[in-house]
């Protein structure tokens, strides 16, 4: 029996799909964006993450709603899309203009980090497809009701677009919940997203207005205090330092002033540096009540970035086919931990993976 009550898998088309932005990645290995003349490059992009992983690690047929401009680049993002196996059907194509005066492609910068020098993420991402989105723009009752969907997973980074995309949003959740979908939301506070549209004022306003349409709400710390204004006792500038109790409370005051909130996800980071963090998750459901998953102290990072997202599909998977919050919790604290041992923003970890990570395997070469 799932943590949350799912349509059956035979009458859906798909068990996740995501909406929001999927950016090219442009990443200078062990160099710096400043000083680089190389970048590899892979897609990325917090909500389509989670879709991703949910896909190539767990074996979910999923889907991505989202925007890109019919130029080479788009078609680059596409082939990466295709890749991850997510149906691309529902992607929304714009004609370029030629020089992306109008409309564009987003780009993602992102070194890593090591040691004391902490990982840099520079967006290039104004103007981009679909941060021009309109409601109408995808036939939600087509998806939801007539194809069929499992879950919906979305967040605040791409509610932060514009106010077309918080728009989007809104008549998404509104139809999945009106079809009987699960809706997850990531809350995801980036304060350069929010900074020149209003601040952090407006986040909450936006994010306060969507929560109401949301069955599994996640964050880490800092997204429910700025997102959705709950304020942490013994909060202080390091918001990576938290002790349990503090998230207990967080997560007790969320569930109460939202009854829609069905489950509650957020993981927990110490920084020690950029490539050791000890790192654990806790969870909240309103049959299985506050649970922490295992506690990984001085686990080794290669890449941080994407370690919530891979965290959010972990725990995803685990509702879906765990009979517990508990489980749910372990499957995402293990899944995002992998995730952070390979390059790029998206998983690159299997299921028995994971699964023997949840049990307590180690890093024994595996023959």
């Amino acid at each position: 029996m799932s943590v949350v009550k799912l349509r059956p898998a035979q009458e859906c088309a798909y068990d996740i799909v995501s909406l929001g932005e999927v950016m090219l990645r442009l990443d200078p290995g062990e160099g710096r964006i400043r000083t680089t003349r190389s970048f590899a490059a892979s897609e990325g992009g917090g909500e389509y993450n989670v879709a991703r992983g949910l896909r190539r690690c767990f074996g979910k047929r999923g889907a991505i709603v989202t925007a890109l401009v019919r130029d080479e680049v788009g078609r680059l993002l596409e082939d990466c899309i295709l890749t991850g196996g997510l149906d691309t059907r529902f992607i929304k194509w714009v004609e370029s203009d030629g020089i992306g005066r109008s409309v564009r492609n987003g780009l993602n910068f992102t070194e890593r980090g090591y040691g004391v020098r902490g990982a840099v993420g520079t967006s290039d991402r104004g103007n981009t497809a679909i941060s021009q989105m309109q409601p109408d723009d995808v036939d939600w009752d087509h998806l939801f009701g007539e194809l069929g969907v499992r879950w919906l997973h979305t967040g605040g980074i791409f509610a932060a677009l514009s106010p077309s995309a918080a728009d989007v949003a809104k008549a998404a959740m509104a139809s999945a919940k009106k079809h009987g979908t699960v809706v997850s939301y990531d809350l995801n506070y980036r304060p350069s997203l929010w900074k020149s549209i209003g601040g952090q004022a407006k986040a909450q306003e936006v994010n306060k207005e969507l929560a109401q349409y949301v069955d599994v709400m996640i964050g880490n710390e800092e997204d429910f205090t700025a997102s959705l204004g709950f304020e942490i006792e013994g909060a202080n500038e390091n918001l990576d330092n938290l002790e349990v109790d503090s998230f207990r409370k967080m997560i007790e005051a969320a569930s109460a002033a939202y009854p829609n909130f069905q489950a509650i996800g957020t993981t927990m980071r110490e920084v020690k540096t950029a490539t050791v963090n000890n790192w654990s998750a806790v969870a909240w459901s309103r049959d299985g009540g506050f649970v922490q998953a295992t506690q990984r102290d001085g686990l080794e990072i290669l890449d941080r970035v994407g370690g919530g997202d891979s965290f959010a599909s972990g725990l995803i998977y685990g509702m879906m086919e765990k009979d517990s919050i508990q489980e749910a919790v372990e499957y995402g604290a293990a899944h995002g931990a992998l995730a952070m041992t390979t390059p790029g923003d998206t998983t690159m970890a299997s299921l028995e993976e994971v699964e023997r990570l949840v049990a307590g395997g180690g890093a024994r070469v595996q023959r």
